[in-house]
């Protein structure tokens, strides 16, 4: 399962309602940042996160909104003597900026905390075990921007009333099949695991996409996901103003999801121009599975 809780939802100027991007993922008792935008360490006391655990930042792109709560959250972990190494991902450009940045407050190759840089190119970037991610890139004006996927794997789990007809106890035995060996109960019969197991099922698909300007070349990526995120930032009305400044529309985002069999669709990035039941009647209108981002909400996959 993945857990999402939205930091951050507001596009690049915060209201009172929306702080500056940034978004928590847990998934199997690890958890990292996916962008940290202003005032990100103050989102995580407020949801209730805090800050244990924490050691990997996942950046789509390198504009402010998106990369200046990485300094402040760094003091803080310091401050509390974290001895965790922080791994940051991003495109070279934005690390460049992130190191620049963290550079001109602590000097170069400092910083109140351990930091691994790993630069991101198209395909995965961890195996957890657990689940896997693996990001590509999106256009958004003169970044090297990327999306993320996440996923966890489809398992197999044990049949109870096959295990109680074949005559298999509780125990160690059923681990031996849950991990895909075969038995030998008593009596000397062997039990293959195939006798036991159910077919493939739990696997889930998350998508996060930050700022991007189209969706061309997206939808290998993103077919079949059980949640995406992305940005609305604007209506279809200002979809020239969109194009001028790199983002999607409501209506783009919604039609995307339609046509790759996303199972949910969340809006983020919004800006305060419009109101939530605006962008919310725009996308609901072509793709109805659709939410609207709030600060501080937490959603399960």
């Amino acid at each position: 399962m993945f857990a999402l809780t939205f930091l951050g939802t507001s596009a690049s100027v915060p209201s009172a309602e929306r702080n500056h991007p940034a978004l928590l993922l847990e998934a199997a008792g690890t958890r990292m940042l996916i962008d940290c935008g202003e005032g990100t360490q103050r989102q995580m006391l407020r949801s209730g996160a805090g800050f244990r655990r924490l050691d990997r930042i996942l950046l789509t792109h390198g504009h402010l909104d998106h990369v200046l709560g990485i300094p402040g959250l760094f003091s803080t972990l310091g401050l509390r003597q974290i001895s965790d190494v922080m791994s940051i991902h991003g495109g070279p450009g934005t690390l460049d900026i992130v190191i620049s940045m963290l550079a001109g407050l602590w000097g170069a190759g400092r910083a109140p905390i351990s930091v691994q840089f790993a630069p991101l190119s198209e395909g995965q970037v961890i195996d957890a075990g657990d689940f896997t991610i693996d990001c590509f890139p999106v256009r958004h004006r003169d970044t090297d921007s990327f999306g993320f996927s996440f996923q966890s794997p489809a398992r197999r789990h044990l049949l109870s009333d096959r295990l109680s007809a074949l005559g298999v106890p509780d125990g160690p035995l059923r681990g031996e099949l849950a991990a895909g060996r075969t038995i030998t109960v008593e009596g000397g019969r062997t039990i293959d695991p195939e006798d036991v197991l159910g077919p493939p099922s739990g696997g889930k698909k998350l998508v996060v996409i930050g700022d991007t300007e189209t969706t061309d070349g997206l939808s290998k990526h993103v077919a079949d996901a059980d949640l995406l995120v992305i940005e609305a930032t604007f209506l279809d009305r200002d979809a020239p103003t969109a194009r001028d400044y790199g983002h999607l529309t409501a209506a783009e985002a919604a039609r995307f999801a339609a046509t790759n069999n996303v199972q949910q669709l969340v809006l983020t990035h919004l800006s305060g121009r419009y109101e939530d039941d605006e962008i919310l009647a725009e996308a609901a209108k072509i793709f109805p599975s659709v939410r609207i981002a709030a600060d501080l909400e937490r959603i399960a996959v």
